[in-house]
């Protein structure tokens, strides 16, 4: 195929964005039987949890052809716990169904679904779903969806005979048509404005589905397509506009190789398999990517339905590659890591402690949630002092999905126990200390100052020493120094003062000396390592980290509520209770919108009061604030690594380790 279509499929829980990837492979033939969710015989959703809840929690990929347009079709997670992953995919999809359900009309999630894909500015097209069921009300969903979306929606097709079993799609009458296009169109385009003041009939229906296929794909128009993916009915329809109304990408495969990996999972022999979307160029089997750490060693393109081995993937298509240990998601393939646009995402702010049912597991246990990371590199892994692991999280449905994960796919039984906040600490002020090589008070054959002074945001590494002061018959330069220096002060500081990561500091290393073997008389020597100044780091670093002292901070979570405007009262004697600050209000016809600053710890809490204050009509959408200093007592946690404040455990515990 010369041209291909990224697609994602969105949509609110059980709205039925399975069922039409279901639908859409099976007109293509790329299927030769729809699958059910219920059944859990659909292609798209093979986690076992996914099957029995019926909603999908990671993308997953199919493959269909329309025309002489190759489609992939990505089925997203629709649960606000994955948001993180829906963002992920949304960073490499050329367009989007957002499916919207005819009888429940705009969910909470869809909401949350349209402000991504507004804010990444994907162009959509809207699938008015399940007309066929009872209470379908499309005209009322249709009102919704330019109420609550803020959008120009543009009916394609209407339905007939909706909330019966003999529900159909067919097209507005031509008149109709023509004058509600124009109407929606001319709001951003003033030359098609002119053309048809001046002589309506000279703009052609040709030019109209042209200036539509513009604005759809600049994101200022969202065509409308109504149907059932259950019976097939407005599907054609659908995969027509597919193809004509959202951005075909020609293959550009003389371009420079450019690709980025948004997906990781494991193969049944436990293999690393990294999914990747190429933008330009080409990548081969056995071509050398990550810095010429990893070699590619074999390659699978969806084609109709299934993966099939090729000894290449070329633009616009998405791939599976083997043989790259090292690649992570959200890295760039072929594009150098400094030309590539950054992927942020908010940090997780709730940590869970984990243990094995059966306590031989344990050690299982930690190398299933370590290839668990790579399928989700913002979930982390901590190791309590007792032993417990603890592995940081963005909500409770997480909890389900890994405890489900762990025990089908590694046989490990698993408890969690209580759910706290992820603080993190910063710098009160400027503090700094230093180690003197072979002084009484230093064990180690190298010699270190560091100073710690807070910064405005995330982690900065300086260096003020001179090449003179670098061991280079260890390190080949100082560049390389300085790189692994700033390693070992990030580790170090994942354990701060109080037990927590810390952030939103500049360190800066100020001395540096080594020791040079020259053999007797002299007392000098021996030779420094590398794991002199690895282990002298936290030593030098605590000091200087107490000596500037820090304080505990608690993630913020900015909350925005919609509800009905009758609702006021009670949503905002709700936030008062939560403890949130009220930041905006505003009222938009029958509806209101509130925004709100908390704790991140009480998100879950409004969630769960949201639809009794609201008559179940309210949706609340939550994004990361950044942290605010904790009031009162700082919470502490107990460190997982030797206290180099408490000098004598620490370098009995350095005595321990090989050099």
């Amino acid at each position: 195929m010369s041209r291909t279509l990224n697609l994602g499929v969105l949509a609110h829980v059980d709205a039925g964005k399975t069922t039409l990837t279901e639908r859409l492979l099976f007109e293509a033939g790329a299927i030769g039987a729809i699958g059910r969710v219920d059944d859990g015989t659909t292609l798209t959703d093979s986690l076992d949890l996914e099957r029995r809840r019926g909603i999908t929690i990671r993308s997953a990929i199919a493959s269909l052809v329309i025309e002489d347009v190759s489609v992939n079709i990505i089925d997203t997670p629709g649960h606000p716990d994955f948001i993180a992953e829906v963002d992920r995919v949304l960073g490499v999809l050329d367009g989007a169904v957002l499916v919207v359900s005819a009888v429940e009309g705009v969910q909470p999630q869809t909401r949350v679904l349209m402000r991504a894909l507004q804010r990444l500015r994907v162009p959509t097209l809207i699938f008015i779903n399940k007309i066929d069921r009872g209470g379908a009300d499309v005209a009322g969903v249709l009102r919704g969806i330019e109420r609550r979306f803020a959008v120009r929606a543009v009916p394609l097709t209407r339905a007939i005979d909706e909330g019966t079993r003999a529900a159909a799609t067919v097209t507005p009458a031509p008149d109709d048509f023509y004058s509600a296009l124009i109407e929606a169109l001319v709001d951003y385009d003033d030359a098609l404005f002119e053309a048809y003041i001046a002589d309506p009939a000279a703009v052609t229906k040709a030019r109209l589905r042209a200036v539509l296929a513009d604005q759809t794909s600049k994101s200022l128009v969202y065509p409308v397509y109504v149907g059932s993916a259950a019976t097939g009915t407005g599907i054609p329809e659908l995969m027509d506009g597919l193809i004509s109304l959202l951005p075909v990408a020609e293959r550009d495969d003389r371009g420079p190789c450019a690709g980025r990996i948004f997906k990781i999972e494991r193969g049944a022999g436990g293999e690393k398999i990294a999914y990747v979307r190429m933008f330009s160029g080409a990548l081969h089997v056995r071509d050398r990517v990550h810095d010429d750490e990893d070699k590619v060693t074999g390659i699978s393109v969806f084609e109709r339905g299934a993966w099939v081995r090729q000894g290449a993937v070329r633009a616009g298509d998405i791939g599976k590659l083997w043989g790259l240990a090292h690649v992570r998601i959200g890295e760039p393939i072929g594009l150098r890591q400094e030309d590539a646009v950054p992927h942020h995402f908010a940090p997780p702010t709730l940590e869970a402690r984990i243990a094995p049912d059966r306590h031989e597991q344990h050690v299982a246990l930690r190398a299933a949630l370590a290839q668990l990371v790579e399928q989700d590199p913002l979930i982390n892994i901590r190791s309590e002092p007792s032993g417990e692991l603890a592995v940081s999280l963005y909500g409770e449905v997480q909890k389900e999905v890994i405890e489900a994960t762990l025990a089908a796919d590694y046989g490990i039984a698993v408890t969690f126990r209580e759910t706290t906040p992820l603080y993190i600490e910063r710098p009160t002020g400027t503090g700094a200390a230093e180690e003197i090589l072979n002084s009484a008070t230093n064990p180690f054959h190298a010699a270190i100052g560091l100073r710690v002074e807070p910064a405005t945001t995330g982690f900065e590494f300086r260096l003020e020493v001179g090449f003179q002061s670098v061991p280079l018959y260890v390190y080949r330069n100082i560049d390389e120094f300085a790189s692994a220096m700033e390693q070992y002060v990030r580790a170090a500081l994942q354990e701060g003062l109080y037990g927590w990561a810390v952030n939103d500091c500049l360190v800066t290393m100020t001395s540096s000396n080594y020791s040079i073997a020259d053999g007797p008389p002299s007392r000098r020597g021996p030779l420094s390592t590398a794991a002199d100044f690895r282990k002298l780091t936290p030593l030098v670093l605590m000091q200087a980290l107490h000596n500037a002292g820090t304080y505990v901070c608690e993630p913020m979570s900015h909350a925005r509520i919609d509800a009905p405007a009758t609702s006021m009262g009670s949503v905002l004697a709700m936030l008062a209770q939560q403890g949130a600050a009220v930041q905006a209000q505003l009222i938009r016809g029958e509806d209101i919108s509130i925004e709100a600053e908390l704790p991140a710890r009480d998100v879950q809490a409004l969630q769960r009061r949201l639809p009794a204050a609201t008559n179940g009509d309210g949706v609340i959408e939550s994004i990361f604030a950044g942290y605010q200093p904790v009031r009162g007592e700082p919470p502490t946690r107990r460190r997982t690594t030797p206290d180099p404040l408490n000098r004598q455990e620490y370098l009995a515990a350095m005595n321990g380790q090989t050099r």
